[in-house]
């Protein structure tokens, strides 16, 4: 069984700024994976052909389920605000989205609230201070049933605040408690492999820089675990031509 997980950057390459379905399609086959999580997905989004990217990787995964649950509703630079899960068909919105090839025997959202205040971050690009405003994140978790019996899958985009990504994390596994097992939990956790292990007392097992994804020098995307559930192979940071992000790939099976 291969899980990956996968930052899309809503579809978007770096080499010529265009979102290009046919490209998103054509990596989600590259990753040949059984469960993919996927994060900063937008659907009905004029920036992105106003198409549903999630459609668009399932179809080309061959998942037999998938959902999409929205973090924020709107466009950006317009109306932009937090999700409610009760949004009207059709609207504009941005999240996460969980594929599988197994069928799903139920599904289950978390949603994790931003931080109020600004805070004072650092930036690599201008070498230079600035007030962060956080953003609404959500999770979205699914029992499968896999192969090896039922398990859980959980797929989170953490905030890139310090300390409040960490908060985050630690609530989400709360949440989690008593879900079948083995659980995997994926995402993009704006966070390092140690600190992500550490704050969640899961355990990883994959083990690859994801970004940024010309020259990757940090993991902020991982795999962690609890229960049976181990590592088969080496993980792989996968370069596609689309994002910022490498997607991640692991292996894996029951121990």
């Amino acid at each position: 069984m291969r899980i990956a997980t996968f930052n899309i950057l809503h579809g978007r390459s770096l080499d010529d700024g265009r979102v290009d379905v046919d490209r998103l399609s054509a990596a989600v086959k590259t990753l040949d994976a059984d469960v993919l999580g996927l994060q900063e997905v937008d659907r009905d989004q004029p920036r992105s052909l106003g198409a549903d990217l999630t459609a668009v990787a399932a179809e080309a995964m061959g998942a037999v389920d998938s959902q999409f649950v929205a973090a924020l509703s709107g466009t950006p630079g317009g109306t932009w605000m937090a999700a409610t899960g009760d949004e009207q068909p059709g609207s504009a919105s941005y999240g996460v989205a969980l594929l599988s090839r197994f069928p799903v025997v139920s599904w289950r959202v978390v949603r994790l609230p931003p931080l109020r205040v600004s805070v004072p971050l650092w930036s690599p690009i201008t070498g230079r201070p600035f007030l962060a405003r956080d953003e609404p994140r959500v999770a979205i978790a699914a029992v499968l049933e896999g192969p090896f019996g039922q398990f859980t899958v959980c797929n989170t985009h953490l905030s890139f605040i310090p300390g409040w990504n960490s908060s985050q994390l630690r609530r989400l596994v709360r949440s989690l408690t008593g879900t079948r097992e083995p659980l995997a939990l994926i995402g993009d956790l704006n966070m390092q492999k140690s600190q992500a292990a550490r704050v969640s007392g899961l355990r990883p097992i994959a083990s690859a820089v994801t970004f940024p994804a010309h020259r990757p020098h940090r993991q902020l995307d991982h795999v962690l675990v609890r229960g049976g559930l181990a590592a088969t192979g080496p993980a792989e940071a996968v370069q596609l031509p689309l994002s910022d992000h490498r997607a991640l790939v692991v292996p894996c099976g029951p121990v």
